[in-house]
């Protein structure tokens, strides 16, 4: 006997609002070379959801995003429940059969998406468990959620293929959001406790003083070892090497937005000679200096 999927929403919820995309969209999104890396195939919001339950005994054919704003629910996934409250967030894989509801003492308000995509599964180690955002202004809240209201109200203006590629975009942005925590409150705000976060300053400052590891290292009272294993650790890149890209960036800025000659930015970077600098920055940028002002400068 086919099992059912059961959905209870009492009589809507006031404040509601979804979007379902035509059958027909959602296959245009599968062929479509932005699109088919990750999209929206219902996407909405619930405020104080009360009574809201479903039951997918077969699963869902998309993947389903839930973001608590408030109040608290639960997700159950064979035998294991899970309850969400304020700022969790819960991603069901596709085809796992779940059930789902707001409790009855604390009904959530809830932003959801369906979707799919073949980079879906680079999100994978953050499905099927709760991700808790931080309740703290840093972690923007607000801007996370304006990602949400842009990708709702661009398909609420219709299915463009300009509206459909420009929320798959926001969207990867969206998941990139909860999973990259740390790096999107960074984005506008720098701690001050974090020390590679200050090394890093303290290289952008030094970018024409050909600093070296010592100074770094002295400068922060680090010895250059756990310096060296620190900066690995986070960055991936020993300190120097990450200097040097810092430079690079400084030199393309310089041949993009100045008219500072090309000997005058070797100098200013403090490479040896104008051949010197040529060369590093040909092995970093697969172009020359010259053919990078050419190309970019405006």
């Amino acid at each position: 006997m086919m099992t059912q999927n059961i959905d209870v929403m009492a009589e809507g919820f006031k404040g509601e609002k979804a979007i379902v995309l035509p059958y027909a969209v959602c296959s245009y999104q599968t062929g479509n070379n932005i699109t088919s890396k990750l999209f929206t195939t219902h996407i909405g919001y619930y405020p104080n959801a009360k009574k809201h339950y479903r039951d997918r005994q077969e699963g869902c054919k998309e993947y389903i995003l839930i973001y608590c704003e408030k109040g608290s629910g639960w997700v159950k996934q064979g035998e294991t429940t899970h309850n969400l409250s304020r700022n969790d967030v819960f991603i069901i894989p596709k085809d796992t059969p779940h059930c789902y509801g707001a409790k009855s003492n604390d009904p959530w308000s809830i932003y959801w998406i369906h979707f799919d995509g073949t980079d879906a599964p680079l999100f994978e180690h953050i499905m099927g468990q709760i991700v808790h955002i931080d309740d703290a202004d840093s972690n923007k809240h607000a801007n996370r959620l304006q990602l949400f209201e842009s990708i709702y109200k661009n398909l609420e203006m219709g299915y463009s293929p300009e509206n459909l590629e420009y929320t798959s975009f926001c969207f990867q942005y969206f998941l990139a959001s909860i999973k990259y925590q740390i790096q999107f409150r960074e984005s506008n705000r720098i701690k001050v406790d974090n020390i590679i976060q200050d090394i890093i300053i303290f290289m952008k400052d030094n970018l024409e003083n050909n600093i070296n590891l010592d100074e770094i290292s002295d400068h922060f009272s680090y010895s250059k070892s756990h310096l060296i294993n620190l900066f690995k650790q986070k960055t991936s890149y020993p300190p120097m090497v990450y200097y040097n890209q810092l430079r690079m960036q400084r030199a393309c800025s310089y041949l993009q937005f100045t008219l500072l000659k090309i000997k005058e930015i070797a100098f200013k970077l403090h490479f040896y000679d104008p051949f010197h600098f040529s060369k590093a920055f040909t092995r970093e940028m697969k172009m020359s200096p010259q053919e990078y002002r050419k190309k970019y400068q405006k």
